[in-house]
């Protein structure tokens, strides 16, 4: 039954932070992947990253992202999680995915700096080809595209309600 919310994105596009208050206003849990990693790992997902690199760090979010049994969750993944086809097809079939988009420039404004925030990137990679790369898969998963664009959070908050509202028989 596809009764959870999965949101996904880039880095910086605030999908734990809507999240929570999604989960708050549909009441519903909020389960946020990147720590479900750290838990399940027992280690920063840095660490998984610094010991087993960037394909190591996709497998591991990949396997245990793919095993993730919740129920009316509103469930935030990290920005890396489209690389994983096991994990996208659980989360697709077992709830709505709903892509968080941004346009480029207003990306790069949140991000600041990225090597701080701990994104997923392969040496050499930088923001505007990860921008690249990764738009087609989010595409590619999402139910529903959420424009951010120009929206704080609570008018973003307001459109995912409203489509999902315009799909209710599928959560």
């Amino acid at each position: 039954m596809k009764n959870n919310i999965i949101l996904i994105g880039m880095p910086a596009v605030g999908k734990s932070t809507i999240g929570v208050i999604l989960a708050k206003i549909m009441g519903y849990r909020f389960v946020d992947t990147d720590i479900v990693i750290q838990e399940t790992e027992n280690r920063l997902l840095s660490e998984i990253i610094s010991a087993e690199g960037v394909d190591g760090f996709i497998e591991t979010e990949n396997r245990i992202i793919s095993q993730l049994d919740t129920e009316r969750a509103v469930i935030a993944t990290g920005g890396s999680v489209v690389y994983g086809e096991k994990a996208m097809k659980h989360l697709s079939e077992n709830g709505i995915v709903v892509y968080l988009q941004l346009d480029y420039k207003t990306l790069k404004n949140r991000l600041g700096n990225i090597r701080n925030r701990g994104v997923v990137m392969r040496d050499g990679q930088d923001l505007p080809e990860l921008y690249r790369e990764r738009t087609p898969l989010y595409e590619k998963y999402a139910d529903v595209i959420i424009s951010e664009n120009d929206c704080g959070i609570e008018e973003t908050v307001t459109k995912i309600i409203y489509a999902l509202d315009k799909n209710k028989n599928s959560i």
